[in-house]
């Protein structure tokens, strides 16, 4: 943000490109209108407004090494988002941010990384991940597991296709429903967690997906003795002002948008209804 004063108004930045990913998604890149650059942690998320429309808060999903540009990835589900799917090539829109605390990248390094990633979870879990094949020698064992309900949900497929053909990562995606497209795994994406041989201590977990998910995903982790401060999930469906003004995503005095999105399990497991 420009300055502290100015936390509510957005500055504008110009929609340079849009991809189509789904029949719901859409990937967009930004470039600030008034910035060379836009500087970003991974896991951090923007508040992307719509003039006339409002605002909604979406997690970055490029990587922070590229920032003449920032990517993110958009579910059409309100009016919001349903108006920013109408932009063009061209537009303007507003931004404030970068905001909340994103993946804990120093303590990271030199340790083995385990992506889970379940549906439109994979857009935030991205910039993690596009970062550590950038810097690869920073971490050592990586593996991505990703699941959607059916291959018609699944996002980036032309980038995990390119993920699978290299040799320093493991990658594996699963859908709960085939159709005759499909010929990869099938079932639901704790399978993928079981057969996995990991080091525990050595191991921190990355997890984000729909709420559903977390239950499951968390005792296989536990299964496996994943410690509780190296699991580390995202709350960002809660959020909506983003400065810890609305009270929206507050969880027993811990406001998301401010103190995370992106919790350890150690922190999760002691505020009440987080999970």
């Amino acid at each position: 943000m420009k300055n502290s004063a100015s936390v509510y108004l957005p500055e504008i930045a110009e929609v340079v490109s849009i991809r189509n990913l789904t029949d719901r998604e859409k990937y967009l890149e930004l470039r600030m209108k008034e910035k060379n650059e836009f500087t970003f942690h991974p896991g951090q998320f923007v508040q992307l407004s719509v003039f006339g429309i409002g605002e909604a808060p979406i997690s970055i999903s490029s990587s922070p090494s590229h920032n003449t540009v920032f990517g993110v990835c958009v579910r059409k589900m309100g009016d919001v988002t349903s108006a920013i799917h109408r932009l063009e090539e061209g537009s303007f829109i507003g931004v404030r941010g970068p905001l909340g605390h994103g993946f804990p990248i120093e303590e990271m390094k030199g340790r083995d990384l385990l992506f889970v990633a379940g549906g439109l979870g994979l857009a935030p879990l991205r910039s993690m991940i596009r970062y550590v094949l950038e810097k690869r020698d920073y971490f050592r064992r990586v593996t991505i597991l990703y699941g959607a309900k059916n291959p018609g949900e699944l996002l980036f497929m032309d980038e995990i296709e390119a993920w699978k053909e290299r040799k320093d990562i493991d990658v594996n995606v699963t859908v709960d429903n085939a159709d005759g497209t499909w010929s990869g795994d099938l079932g639901v994406i704790t399978r993928l967690i079981s057969p996995l041989q990991l080091a525990p201590s050595d191991t921190y977990a990355l997890v984000v997906g729909p709420p559903v998910m977390y239950k499951y995903v968390l005792l296989e982790l536990q299964i496996k003795h994943i410690p509780e401060d190296q699991i580390i999930l995202s709350l960002e469906r809660r959020m909506k002002c983003g400065i810890g003004k609305c009270g929206h995503c507050q969880v027993n005095g811990v406001y998301v948008c401010l103190d995370g999105p992106k919790f350890s399990y150690h922190t999760l497991k002691f505020l009440p209804e987080a999970l």
